[in-house]
Parts: C-alpha cells; structure tokens; sequence
C-alpha cells in the first residue's frame, strides 16, 4: 500500500460533489422508511434483544448471518469499501451517508499534531460517525505499520523485513510484531497492512527490503509475524494489545521479471511474474499457505502485479486483482483462506477495461474490500449498478460483506468500538526500543573480518565517515513517517548509529565526507549506503538508483582505508550493494541493512557487547548485470552466498 502520487485529472481520481450525493442517495433511498435509526448513544445491551447480532455470547457465524440478512445493499456495498481519511476529512458525515466499511491512512496521512493521542482522537471520531449509521457497524481502520507504527512521530522504528531476515530468529520477530500491535492499537487502528511475505528474486526491486528474503522457507519461517500481530487464536484479536494483521502482496510481487512493469516509470514494481503453476507454489505462494494455515492469518492483500503462466499455452498476464485462479480457486478454496481481500491502493485501476468493468471483474475474481483512496463514491455507484444489473451476484457480495463482518466481531468492535487507550504510555517505551535494538544487533550481517579487526575496543581511536553514520533519515528507510521516508534527524526520535558509537567509544572524530585530518586514529570506521525510497520508486533504473555505491561512499572508502591502519565498512541499505571492488579495501565489511531507530544495536555489535550471529537472506551480487541471482541457480557463483555470514561468538 502507498500514500497518494500526483493524480491525473481521470474522472476516476476524482471525488465531486455530485458523485457524493448521489452514493449518498443509493444508502438512502434503499433503507426503509420504517426502519427505526438507533440513538449514537444507545446501549449495545438494550439493543441486543432485538438485534441479535449485538449479543455478544452468540457464535460469530450467528451473529455475522443476522447483521447481513439487516442489511440492505447500499450497506453491503459501503462495508466492501475504503476510502483515505484525506477524503472524508472535510465531511465526516459521509462515513455514515455511505456506510463505508473501513478507512485508512495512506503513507504520511496524519493527524495535526501526529501524537498518540491525536491518533486516538482522530480514528474515534471517525468512528463516531459509523455509529451513527442504521446498524451501528463500526469501521475497520487500517495503517502501513511495517516495522513498526512507522506512520506516527515517536513509535518504536524495528529494521526492515529484510533485516529481520538475517536474524534468523522467528521468535524475535513475533516479538516485534506484538510490540508493533501493541503501538498501533492503542491509538485507533485496528488493522495494518503487514506483514509483507513476498520472497524477492531480484535485488533492482524497490521493494525487496520489505521481504524476508529470497527463499521461501526463510519466508514462511518468518509468518510468525502474523501470531505477534493477531495473537495465537482468533479470541485474542479483542485484546487492546494485537491488531489484524494482512498478508501482503498475494504473490508473486517479488519474483517479477525486470523490464515488464507499465506502471509509470517503474521497471520492475508491478510487472509481469512469469512462471510455472509449479514453481509458482514452490517460490511465491509458500509463506501465504503458513500464514493461512498455521497463523490463521485475517486478511490478504493481492499484488499489483501480474502472473502469465508458463506451463499454458497462450497464457496472458493477468493482474492479480483480477486472478480468480489465484484469488478464488487457488486462495479461499484450496489453501482455505476464511477472512477478507483488501485490494491495494487504487490496484483496480491497472486491470484493463472501463472503471465498471474493473470493478465487476475483481469483484468476481474474488475481492472482497475495494482500497478506493479518492473515488470511493464512485466505486459504490459502479458496484450497485454491477449487481442491480445481474453482472455481479448477491451471493457475491454477501461473501464478501460476510468475511468484513466476521473481522469486525473477532475484533470485538461491536462490543468495544472506541479505542482502547491503555497502552498508550508504552508508545516508544525504553523496554520497547530494548527490543529493537536487539533486533539490530542481530540482524547485523559480518562478511569478512580480516585481522580480527572486529570488535572494536573502546579505548580505540576511531574515525568514523559518512553521512550514514549519523542520519536517522536514512537508516530507517521508506515507510517512516512519510511514504517515502526522508534523510535527517529530525523527523522523529531514535539513536543514530554514530551516537551508539560515541556511548562506547571515549575518542572519535566524525567527517561526514572523509575531509577532516585522518591523522592519529586507530581505525576507521566507513559509513556507506542509500538514502530513503519506497515501492517502484526505488527500483533500479528509476530515478537514478542502482545497486553500485555512489561516488561519495566511494571516495569515503578510498581516503579512510588508505590513510588508517584498520578499516571497517558498514553498508547502511536496503538490498545488497555492489562492493566487489572496495572489498579488498577493507578490513571489516558489515551488512547493517536499515536498522530503524535504534542505532545503538549496531554499536553492540561493533563493540562486542553482543556476537555477530546474522546471515544473509539473500545472495550477494558480484555486479549489478548478475541479478537476479539465487540460491540453487545453475552456475551459482556470488560474491557471498545465501546464508553466509561471520560469527565472534
């Protein structure tokens, strides 16, 4: 999921009045005259004899068939809906006028101020006006919390999926995952678009840092995210502490082939995965099948991107959100997936044809939940005149509302609807941060070690460069605070690997370009990496990005390594980086990946307070034209394999 790009002028972006009114008419006009609206304030209890659906001793299938058999289909279809807080921001009232089901807030999509308690205040408020409605069915609000509640100033930043890869540690990733839940539940959201279990195939992807990794098992290894968000059964979905969690993006996203994405300037992001049924379940569908049958996983996210089978003859791409193969056949009967598809940013968009088309055609294939961002009115007259017209079936909708439904009671939203802000103090908390940095320290890759160069000793001289070392910004990534993400220190607190360094060490001196005297140190410390981007906007090719280090990092390496004795390079980055030249350089090379907020956790490995124990989730390229690269290819030659990784336990 992202924040919202420049839009074009397509009358599909748009959200005039006139679309708002008249969505509003279709709920209007379809309830009856005679049904009674309940008083906001009304007890669940006093209502619960007549409604059954609100007594909450009843079985969620009990209570999910009454609430639908209530409902008329301007009801059904405003349940399958979301809209970006950005659009109903100004006129609240048409959460309740077009019975939308859910709201989000896309990348950077904020309360003024962005607290904990202004989130709160936000989503509540929203929240009033869902009740507000004939049936009292409250929303679903959802979030990109993908390492951490990234979108709010002071909450607990952990490394990127890539990072928590190399840890090798399920249970420690189950453990940030319940902090994550912990944080973002007790400002509002009740949902969030993680975790991503993608394998990433091909490192030019701008997304391969939201994957584990490239094998498969490591992947589904690693689902136990979806326990540390959602809890261990589904009755601890109520508790104030966990959040349903989404799979995401339903499959593929990671194994496309570079060069087929039409999306924009994108090159890989959204293209064209082209594979065998076979290797399909093998590579790109494995982690889904543990997180729906081991973790009970609540929702799922389809990809942007598009599958064109291998082993058919004649076979078309065909975009996911459209897949009734894979959404349907494959997903919901095969592997058994009971909660609800929540399609991605505007994702139907990119299937072909005009806006009701695209609309009758997921919905068919099996979405349940339509990310509408800016057209949410429209998409409500587009899938009323589908069912009114018999193109799409009731039983259709109903499955879909059914699924959404069963959601909000496990949530246990009916009975507590507002949010529960007894968590809110642990926001950031020092026994959080404890446990991203933790989860630094283990994520952190040694590739070579010459000379016991590592650890450092703190009565050592160190020169440290680069402005890596000391830029929150950069070593937290995209999806922090802004969909992007942005370089610096002052979007929101954390510790920067520099000033880990200088709570250890008694003598350093900091050059962000390598210009100050080198004279007199001990050893060098080279601080190398990227700077923030998110989804296609990072894929290689676009923008100017590439795996090669940039001529600064270049420069940085060559005047510190040749000028002082020892020399240790940290690459501060999302995906493997084109080294092949500067490694013999250097003395000491660590893969420290985008370790969020918690820059101490490098220190401790730097230092020796905690071992180097990570490994690579994935295969390191000798140069950039070798990607993709992979465990168990034919003429597997990388610089370092998969797997590989220094110890000084």
């Amino acid at each position: 999921m992202r924040r919202p790009r420049s839009r074009s002028t397509d009358v599909r972006q748009q959200h005039p009045a006139a679309l708002l009114l008249a969505a509003a008419a279709l709920v209007v006009t379809a309830i009856p005259a005679s049904s009674a609206v309940a008083e906001p304030g009304a007890s669940a209890t006093a209502l619960s004899g007549t409604r059954p659906y609100l007594d909450s001793r009843l079985p969620v299938k009990q209570r999910v068939a009454d609430l639908l058999g209530r409902m008329t289909l301007a009801e059904k279809v405003g349940q399958m809906t979301q809209a970006e807080r950005g659009s109903v921001e100004n006129d609240q009232t048409q959460i309740t006028s077009l019975a939308l089901g859910s709201l989000l807030s896309g990348g950077g999509s904020v309360p003024t101020p962005n607290t904990p308690e202004a989130w709160a205040d936000m989503v509540d408020g929203y929240q009033s006006h869902a009740l507000a409605s004939r049936l009292r069915i409250p929303i679903l609000y959802g979030v990109d919390s993908v390492h951490g509640h990234g979108n709010l100033v002071g909450a607990t930043i952990f490394p990127h999926n890539i990072g928590m890869g190399a840890t090798r540690d399920p249970a420690l990733v189950r453990e940030a995952a319940h902090i994550t839940a912990t944080e973002t539940r007790a400002t509002g959201p009740q949902w969030v678009f993680a975790p991503c279990v993608c394998v990433t195939r091909d490192e030019r992807w701008g997304r391969s840092y939201e994957s584990f990794g490239e094998d498969p098992r490591l992947v589904s290894r690693m689902t136990t995210a979806v326990e540390g968000l959602q809890g261990r059964s589904t009755k601890d979905l109520a508790r104030n502490d966990r959040v349903l969690a989404t799979v995401k993006h339903y499959a593929g996203d990671g194994d496309t082939t570079y060069g087929t994405s039409t999306t924009g300037d994108y090159i890989i992001d959204r293209g064209i995965t082209r594979t065998s049924h076979k290797r399909f379940a093998e590579i790109d569908l494995a982690p889904y099948v543990t997180a729906v049958q081991v973790h009970d996983v609540g929702s799922v996210m389809p990809s942007y991107s598009s599958v064109q089978w291998t082993d058919v003859p004649g076979s078309e791409p065909i975009r996911m959100s459209a897949h009734k193969e894979l959404l349907t056949d494959v997903l919901k009967q095969k592997i058994g997936f009971d909660g609800f598809l929540i399609s991605d940013w505007d994702a139907i968009g990119e299937i072909p044809g005009d806006f009701a088309t695209q609309v009758r055609t997921s919905v068919n294939a099996g979405m349940d939940m339509f990310m509408q961002p800016y057209n949410a009115p429209q998409f409500i007259q587009a899938l009323t005149a589908e069912v009114q017209a018999g193109r799409v079936k009731m039983s259709r909708i109903d499955d879909a509302v059914s699924r959404i439904l069963k959601a909000k009671f496990e949530l246990g939203l009916f009975e507590h609807p507002y949010t529960d802000r007894s968590h809110i103090d642990t926001i950031g908390s020092a026994a959080h941060r404890a446990v991203a940095r933790r989860a630094v320290a283990e994520s952190q890759v040694l590739l070579k070690n010459d000379g016991k160069a590592l650890p450092l000793k703190s009565s050592q001289r160190l020169y440290v460069a680069g402005v890596n070392a000391n830029d929150l910004g950069n070593q937290a990534g995209g999806w922090t605070v802004t969909w992007q993400g942005q370089s610096g220190n002052t979007a929101f607190p954390g510790t920067t690997i520099l000033q880990g360094i200088r709570k250890t060490a008694k003598n350093v001196t900091y050059s962000a370009d390598a210009s100050a005297p080198t004279a007199g140190h001990d050893v060098g410390v080279v601080v190398i990496g990227e700077t923030p981007y998110a989804e296609g906007v990072g894929d290689v090719g676009v923008g100017g990005h590439t795996l090669n280090l940039s001529a600064t990092d270049k420069a940085n390496i060559d005047r510190v390594c040749s000028a002082i004795r020892t020399c240790v390079v940290l690459d501060v980055a999302g995906r493997t980086q084109i080294v092949t030249d500067q490694l013999p350089k250097t003395d000491a090379f660590v893969m420290s990946w985008l370790p969020g907020s918690e820059g101490d956790g490098v220190a401790d490995v730097l230092f020796g307070k905690r071992p180097f124990t990570g490994k690579l989730p994935v295969s390191w390229p000798r140069s950039e034209a070798q990607e993709p690269i992979n465990v168990g290819d034919r003429n597997y030659n990388p610089l370092f394999p998969y797997g590989y990784g220094l110890t000084t336990r």
